[in-house]
């Protein structure tokens, strides 16, 4: 039987062309290469094609410098029929001395795809040793936390009669946002949710210097295609002292028609910086028609759960 790789480490420069308004590397960025390495993760562990089913807790814990040495390891840690649950974490540090410190590290959810496109099964993972099995039940209580996000997130309104401030960015996908099943996927997706919510960000704020916190519960219902219309909708959800809690909704669908399904959702937090990088107080955003107080509410909750969660 062939060796089972459980693990695959990706390294590079960061490059100028990385760089977002804080002049570090921006998280859009970071979550791009996040979803690489998963990707090379699961389809080496299934040996098939993998598309990206769900990104957690993504707490970017400091920043990527442009011209720093960027260190991805991704690794399998559990395994359900057609899934494969993968750890990934960011290291990154100055090339000339090699040391490395962690920036973020997540839980992703892959699942394996044959040549028609349907879910195919994977090999169990028999975890390693104790470090393995613990690894193991991380991912799996994990798993209860998510399907507790999802069950707040349901039945959520978002339509017109809410007043809070929004962006939305509209525009084709196009063939280099194309990955290796053919459709766009789903780093370049969650870059597209950063951008939004930077811009919202900035608009709130008055000033572009805003960076990324966190990011959570990005769930993708569906692929999206190369050359369908793609809606970015950011909406403010809560603002705390210096955070602000933006729900992100990426539509796509056929441009000759115009109909767009839901592709992703998910929440992201920002803070505005000074030129320390300290964070400074948002300004204050108070909901307004009862769907702004039922999202404001929403946003709150999912915070109570991640607390509960330890995360």
């Amino acid at each position: 039987m062939a060796e089972v790789h459980e693990e695959i480490t990706l390294r590079f420069l960061a490059a100028p062309t990385d760089a977002g308004q804080s002049g570090s590397v921006s998280a859009g960025r970071v979550l791009e290469w996040i979803d690489k390495a998963g990707y090379a993760a699961a389809a080496r562990f299934s040996g098939s094609y993998a598309v990206t089913a769900y990104v957690g807790n993504v707490r970017f814990t400091r920043p990527v410098e442009v011209g720093h040495l960027v260190e991805v390891t991704a690794r399998v840690i559990h395994t359900g029929r057609t899934s494969m649950h993968i750890m990934v974490e960011c290291l990154s540090g100055p090339p000339a001395t090699g040391e490395l410190a962690d920036a973020t590290h997540c839980l992703m959810v892959f699942v394996a795809v044959d040549a028609q496109g349907a879910s195919a099964p994977v090999r169990a993972l028999v975890p390693r040793g104790e470090a393995g099995r613990l690894l193991e039940q991380w991912a799996l209580r994990r798993a209860e936390v998510r399907a507790e996000i999802e069950q707040a997130m349901a039945g959520q309104v978002y339509s017109e009669a809410g007043t809070a401030p929004r962006v939305t960015m509209r525009f084709l996908a196009a063939p280099t946002d194309v990955n290796w099943g053919g459709k766009v996927h789903g780093g370049i997706v969650m870059r597209w949710i950063d951008e939004a919510a930077h811009v919202l960000a900035t608009g709130w704020t008055g000033s572009p210097r805003n960076v990324a916190i966190f990011t959570g519960g990005v769930r993708f219902y569906r692929p999206l295609r190369i050359g369908h219309l793609v809606e970015v909708e950011a909406r403010l959800l809560h603002t705390g002292r210096t955070s602000m809690h933006i729900g992100v909704h990426v539509r796509s669908g056929d441009p000759a028609t115009g109909e767009l399904e839901l592709t992703t959702y998910c929440r992201t937090v920002f803070v505005g910086i000074d030129d320390d990088r300290r964070a400074v107080p948002a300004p204050t955003w108070v909901p307004v028609s009862d769907e702004d107080r039922a999202l404001h509410a929403h946003a709150l909750d999912l915070v109570a759960i991640r607390e509960r969660a330890g995360d």
